[in-house]
């Protein structure tokens, strides 16, 4: 029930949800080095409100930033993703302190009106792009295919967030898969709290009116960090018992990251909170196995008649039409579809 909220406001097309001051804090602490003679653009951001030119503005000469710019959305209809008052989107440019306080004053900020609504799509918008060397923001997660592909398209650096699930978007998981993308440090405690502009997005698990609590939210970024260099201690020894193999493919069914084996060098499913911890030196992803069409490349033998027969008496046939090609166990006599699997394999040291 915690990504209620969230679900609702992605099928009314409420996206306008604010990251915390201390969750960008958190996370951007790691990255300083990339900045500095930097142009940051955040194009998705009020940034009358936005923590993101909060923090870059008031961090501008500590980070050696050349350029702040960020743009706001503005939709013809106030309640369906903006409520601002102003007639026109808009976009910021600062360029930094120019009286001696360190603080950005009003009178330092140049404000500018955008000729459409301000969508990152837009050719002006496009243009802002383009000046920009790091892009940082919070991304409608509903777009988020077509903002990631953009970004990819114009060769930018990034920080973004998004939800984990998003890895398994044919336009994302490449881009996993081939180093060119991969997650951040993260949330504490592996969920963001957003300032909603909604008071309909309340739910259960709120701290407090205005906020929304959602699991799984993740940072994205193509920056090198130091986290995905760190090593993924392996401890546990391979045995058939402890790790069975897929009844259609072969690679082994691992159920935990933590317990991926450290003396096995064949293929190996992995849940995707992997990711979080995948180190390029140390594994090889293979594929996503939540794609049909990976499956069918890779030769994944689809189900058989006695295994739909199967699933039917176990009462599973509502997932069966999605994974007629995808992997499956056989545990205690029981047909078993793992969810969501990545296929790994360990690579050999040098």
């Amino acid at each position: 029930m915690a990504n209620k909220g969230l679900n609702d406001a992605r099928q009314n097309k409420k996206d306008e949800f604010y990251t915390q001051l201390s969750d960008i804090q958190n996370e951007l602490r790691h990255y300083k080095e990339h900045f500095r003679g930097k142009t940051v653009l955040c194009n998705c951001d009020d940034p009358r409100v936005s923590m993101f030119f909060h923090y870059f503005s008031y961090n501008f000469e500590a980070l050696g930033l050349k350029r702040l710019i960020t743009t706001c959305y503005k939709n013809q209809d106030r309640d369906l993703f903006s409520r601002h008052d102003c007639e026109r989107a808009i976009y910021l440019v600062y360029d930094g302190d120019h009286n001696g306080n360190r603080v950005p004053d009003p009178e330092e900020i140049g404000i500018h009106e955008l000729q459409g609504n301000g969508d990152f799509r837009s050719p002006e918008c496009i243009e802002l792009l383009k000046q920009s060397d790091i892009v940082v923001t919070n991304p409608p997660f509903s777009l988020f295919r077509e903002y990631v592909s953009q970004l990819v398209h114009f060769g930018k650096q990034f920080i973004i967030v998004g939800h984990q699930n998003a890895v398994s978007y044919k336009e994302v998981f490449p881009l996993i898969k081939n180093n060119q993308m991969w997650f951040g440090y993260g949330f504490p405690g592996g969920a963001a709290h957003f300032i909603s502009r909604y008071e309909d997005t309340a739910t259960a698990g709120n701290h407090k009116k205005g906020m929304i609590r959602v699991s799984g939210v993740v940072w994205f970024t193509n920056l090198e960090i130091q986290k995905r260099h760190e090593p993924l201690i392996l401890y546990r020894n391979y045995t058939p018992e402890d790790y069975p193999s897929y009844a259609n493919f072969d690679a082994i069914e691992v159920d935990k990251t933590d317990e991926i084996p450290c003396d096995y060098d064949g293929l190996m499913g992995v849940p995707k909170s992997f990711l979080d911890k995948y180190n390029p030196d140390q594994f090889e992803i293979i594929g996503n196995a939540s794609d049909m069409d990976w499956c069918r490349s890779a030769g994944v033998a689809p189900m058989g008649q006695e295994t739909i027969d199967r699933l039917r008496q176990q009462g599973n046939m509502a997932h069966v039409t999605a994974k007629m090609n995808s992997l499956y166990l056989v545990r205690d006599g029981k047909i078993v579809l793992p969810y969501a699997r990545i296929i790994i394999r360990r690579r050999t040291p040098a």
